[in-house]
């Protein structure tokens, strides 16, 4: 386990994909030693309801690729059971752990109910909230169940979630829900790597854009030069080389080592979800991903949403959405006038993707579209305005240097009189000559209203933040009595992460008064986008004049972008804050928050 967090060569793509035919997408869940190889749409996790449940932490052999690993799996299974519970029932959950002596995964297990309201000793996160699961120890978790909505679980120990703990769940209300449909159907997008998770962790360290394929060529600058000018071209490629960083680096690790999963299936198994022609379908999307933001769409199809972590929000109809990881989406289609539909998510970068299929009966597919075009930054991106502004702070060896007058904002100082559109943003003293940050945003602004990089002007009707409006008022409604501001902070070449420059392993828990209503800023000084999760509180986003918005589990905080939001510090205990990027966290973007009386 690294001491960064808390304390308790891959195949070409085209060689992948020759594999994945060959195995007809076989995945998944052994007995005996054997891989079981399951036909398109054969449901891969059973479904558990009620109120008491045995779940077994084990290891299963999974072919995903042509190729057997090693999963980690919950009663033999990627996903985990999908679990349902209902709002207001007492649930217990025996959670055993059957994890082999020796085995690449750890020797400690644990759950984490993502989004849930519950006791911080059943969060599930070894070394804040509980000792973690032995080897052939069982851990009771029990809680009265306080919400409905669309959630998920996962594992907070190592890296097993990269390795397959993951499982959706899902909650029935007791009230009547604010919309109709006729059936659903859960759809968990993650990611999957032959790799050992470990060995893929140490390669980001010591290659952090082994990924990246993607570099700009002499054509690209022709092109530039041609529709921006050649001297705006040569000052931004110039600003990009003294960053020693490249635009079309949008996430650590893409299709080119990962394959992408729909409900622990292939694109090649061709999960699939049934309806009869002019039924409502509700979707359940949940990105269970550790590294991978899905831009999802159903060719064909309008979807229509109606929550957003597990919360009610006033309709909004959209042709795709992008979703960072831990967060999920419910939307309703009705399906008609063809018997198939792709359900389609690329990753961001554009380097792969996951389909599966909407159809009146198994054995249909409809056409998958052509991956978009890549996504390129610009300086505007990371909040440092026009293309080849010149960066403050930075020297010509590319390295972030002392900025007179910008250390000004020490973690908890109160900057309510900056606001969130500032044209100068200052830093905590904490990031002044620090070799752990390559930047730092100057001039940072919400853009709730921004769909994103690669989603912009695509000719789609794209989902965004500023269009997501909870069906409640504020549930707390007292203004925050006190304001902390945090900067997302890291180092590309040395795959550093952490909050205001400083890993988990340097930082004290940051505290919070029982009952007291506060205001989270958080400022991306990053060029990565980071989903943000609290644990054991609502994180209640606000509008750009500070007025409150949307209630979500896990916030994304693109590059260059300064986001506020409320947290009502309800829960007593230590809780995990943390980027729900594994390896980011991993790396030391991990805070702990205590909640005291």
């Amino acid at each position: 386990m690294s001491s960064d967090r808390y304390r308790g060569a891959p195949a070409f793509p085209a060689r992948r994909q020759f594999l994945q035919g060959l195995a007809a997408a076989g995945v998944l869940a052994g007995f005996g030693g054997l891989p079981l190889r399951a036909s398109p749409g054969v449901a891969r996790n059973a479904t558990l309801s009620g109120t008491e449940f045995d779940l077994v932490i084990g290891e299963s052999p999974a072919n995903f690729t042509g190729r057997t690993r090693t999963a980690i799996t919950v009663n033999g299974s990627i996903p985990a059971p999908l679990l349902r519970w209902k709002e207001g029932t007492t649930v217990n959950l025996r959670v055993s752990n059957a994890l082999p002596a020796g085995s690449i995964h750890g020797h400690e297990a644990s759950i984490h109910w993502h989004g849930i309201l519950l006791p911080a000793n059943m969060d599930g996160v070894p070394g804040i909230s509980f000792n973690g699961i032995g080897r052939g120890e069982t851990y009771n978790y029990r809680f009265t169940v306080k919400q409905g909505g669309t959630y998920w679980y996962h594992s907070h120990s190592g890296f097993q979630e990269q390795a397959g703990l993951y499982g959706p769940l899902v909650i029935d209300p007791i009230a009547p829900e604010p919309f109709s449909y006729d059936r659903e159907h859960v759809v968990m997008l993650t990611d999957w790597t032959d790799l050992d998770p470990s060995a893929l962790f140490a390669r980001l360290k010591i290659m952090p854009g082994y990924d990246n394929y993607y570099k700009r060529t002499v054509g690209d600058f022709m092109r530039d030069a041609k529709r921006d000018g050649m001297s705006a071209t040569i000052d931004d490629r110039k600003m990009w080389g003294k960053m020693r960083m490249t635009p079309t680096d949008l996430s650590d690790v893409n299709a080119n080592t990962y394959t992408y999963l729909m409900n622990g299936a292939t694109s090649l198994a061709n999960w699939t979800g049934l309806f009869k022609p002019g039924e409502k379908v509700r979707l359940r999307f949940i990105n269970g991903s550790s590294m991978t933001y899905f831009d999802v769409r159903i060719p064909g199809l309008k979807m229509t949403v109606v929550s957003a972590d597990g919360q009610y929000v006033h309709p909004v109809t959209i042709d795709e959405f992008r979703m960072a990881p831990a967060e999920t989406y419910d939307v309703i289609v009705e399906p008609t006038g063809q018997d198939a539909f792709t359900i389609f998510a690329q990753d961001m970068a554009h380097t792969g993707y996951i389909s599966g299929t909407l159809a009146v009966r198994d054995g249909l597919r409809a056409p998958v579209p052509a991956l978009d075009p890549r996504a390129i930054l610009t300086m505007a991106d990371m909040g440092h305005g026009a293309m080849g502004h010149e960066m403050p702070g930075m020297g010509d060896d590319g390295m972030q240097h002392d900025m007179a007058g910008m250390d000004h904002a020490a973690m908890g100082h109160d900057m309510s009189a900056m606001g969130q559109g500032a044209s100068m943003q200052t830093h905590p003293a904490s990031e002044s000559n620090n070799p752990f940050i390559d930047m730092q945003t100057m001039s940072p602004t919400p853009r709730l209203d921004d769909p994103g990089i690669g989603l912009r002007e695509n000719g789609r009707a794209v989902l965004s933040y500023g269009m997501l409006k909870s069906a409640f008022e504020d549930p707390d409604g007292r203004d925050p009595g006190r304001e902390i501001e945090l900067h997302l902070t890291g180092h590309m070449e040395r795959f550093v992460w952490g909050f205001n420059g400083q890993k988990f392993s340097q930082v004290e828990p940051l505290r919070l008064n029982y009952g007291e209503r506060l205001r989270i800023v958080l400022v991306n000084d990053t060029m990565m986008s980071h989903p943000i999760h609290l644990h054991g509180m609502w994180s209640d986003l606000e509008d750009e004049q500070g007025n409150f918005q949307v209630r979500k589990h896990t916030l994304d905080i693109p590059p260059g972008t300064r986001r506020s939001y409320r947290v009502r510090a309800d829960a007593l205990g230590g809780w995990a804050y943390h980027c729900h990027l594994l390896f980011h966290m991993e790396a030391g973007m991990m805070r702990e928050v205590r909640v005291e009386e």
